[in-house]
């Protein structure tokens, strides 16, 4: 089984269409790669909503521990978890109804990809939404 991701094209697509991103693990250390790369995500003018229980705010953005706590829709999850923790979140994310599952990049699990392709979500890993944002202005 092979993990495939939609297309330069359909992420384009993706990111035009995308205003919330719910990132899973991001840190309030502004050293940090998940920090970083919601900045730039911010300032490119979506909204982003720390998901993390171990943070008050982040971004200016008050912080929630889980998925579940997020009022509204999500256009895309974008988790910076390690691989092993992939299947957890994609189980979480499937209760919430959003759009895309995003797992940034280095991350892979072909059980959440499988769980989640079986019911119909889209599925990216293993890529930057910083550097495709920037690949596909």
């Amino acid at each position: 089984m092979t993990i495939e991701i939609p297309s330069r094209d359909e992420i384009r697509e993706i990111l035009k269409k995308a205003k919330r991103i719910a990132v899973v693990g991001l840190s309030d250390n502004p050293e940090r790669t998940s920090y970083m790369v919601s900045e730039a995500m911010q300032k490119a003018g979506y909204e982003i909503i720390p998901v993390n229980p171990s943070v008050q705010n982040v971004l200016g953005v008050p912080a929630v521990s889980s998925l579940k706590e997020i009022e509204g829709h999500i256009d895309i999850v974008n988790v910076f978890r390690r691989s092993e923790f992939l299947l957890e979140i994609a189980k979480e994310f499937a209760e919430i109804d959003a759009d895309v599952f995003w797992a940034q990049l280095g991350l892979e699990n072909e059980e959440a990809y499988q769980f989640l392709k079986e019911k119909g979500y889209t599925v990216i890993m293993d890529r930057c939404i910083k550097v495709e944002h920037a690949l596909t202005k």
